[in-house]
């Protein structure tokens, strides 16, 4: 199974975007933050994370969607440190905790990835990769002479800059944001990132030009595209079909979509009284009548949501 990155390197086009990239961690302006610190030079910004990309874990996960997961897994990497850091973050102790990670540089990056592939997983995983792309870009190089030839995900949490997504144009197969907001007062009150409304609807639109719908092959292993996740929340179903209009009507109706039921309070989510409790049967039931009413029928694991709906209901 090939990879998109291959043809970039093979024009010697991979190592120009790497150290491209890299030359911005000197005044970084990688993601939406533009916190412009010198990572370089050991500064650090929102994302806590300087000049080295920093592995939390990685090994076979069987719990993403399915057209990733297949009888091998997603190679998943947990990368520690994120750029947008919600307060109900599930893997808050990774992301924005005192979980730092081991420090890698390109070769040892690299050797994750082919660890993972020698395993059997089915694609590359990157978890919260947004504030480390020039240490992705650069992994890639040695990755693929020593022979890494399954996709690459990009899995993000939306609040990208356009900037840096066109910097990984033809590195990455597969998108996976997950798209959580849409009103800019709910992203600044759980997220501090009142433009993340904007910054996610331009990503989407760049996502789905570089890479398309997501194409699935005969084996019902995902190859390429864009793989949208949306975390429903409490309360904010009105926020939930705004997303989805959008995505039916100006990004694809075809858009491979996961509406994901498995919001608990978690992370600093106890500060906000609205936010401390799961989900109701009705809210999850309700957002996905709103999705196929809107003709988004690619929907990931209708036999899991069937079940959910009857635990919940």
């Amino acid at each position: 199974m090939s990879i998109a990155a291959h043809g970039l390197h093979a024009r010697g086009q991979l190592r120009q975007r790497a150290e491209e990239a890299h030359r911005r961690l000197a005044r970084c302006t990688l993601c939406p933050r533009c916190c412009r610190v010198d990572r370089l030079a050991g500064e650090t910004g929102r994302c806590g994370t300087g000049a080295l990309a920093r592995i939390a874990s990685y090994g076979p996960h069987f719990g993403e969607e399915a057209p990733l997961v297949g009888t091998g897994g997603s190679g998943t990497i947990f990368l520690a440190g994120c750029n947008l850091c919600c307060c109900f973050c599930q893997n808050y102790e990774i992301s924005q905790g005192d979980e730092t990670g081991q420090e890698v540089d390109a070769r040892g990056f690299a050797a994750a990835m082919l660890e993972l592939q020698a395993m059997g997983c089915h694609n590359i995983n990157l978890v919260t990769p947004s504030h480390v792309v020039p240490q992705i870009l650069a992994a890639l190089i040695p990755a693929l002479e020593g022979g890494l030839d399954i996709p690459i995900v990009f899995n993000c949490g939306g609040y990208e800059s356009a900037e840096t997504l066109a910097l990984l144009d033809g590195a990455v197969d597969i998108y996976m944001p997950d798209v959580k907001f849409w009103r800019s007062a709910t992203a600044d009150r759980y997220a501090e990132a009142p433009d993340y409304p904007d910054r996610v609807r331009e990503a989407l639109a760049a996502m789905h030009r570089q890479v398309g719908d997501l194409v699935i092959g005969p084996d019902g292993i995902a190859r390429s595209g864009l793989l949208i996740r949306h975390l429903l929340m409490p309360g904010l179903l009105a926020e939930t079909e705004s997303i989805l209009r959008f995505l039916a009507a100006s990004l694809s109706p075809a858009s491979y979509l996961n509406i994901m039921a498995q919001y608990h309070p978690c992370g600093l989510a106890g500060r906000f009284p609205e936010l401390d409790r799961t989900l109701t049967g009705e809210e999850y039931r309700r957002a996905l009548e709103i999705a196929r009413t809107l003709g988004l029928t690619r929907l990931d694991n209708p036999d899991i949501t069937r079940l959910l709906l009857r635990l919940y209901l």
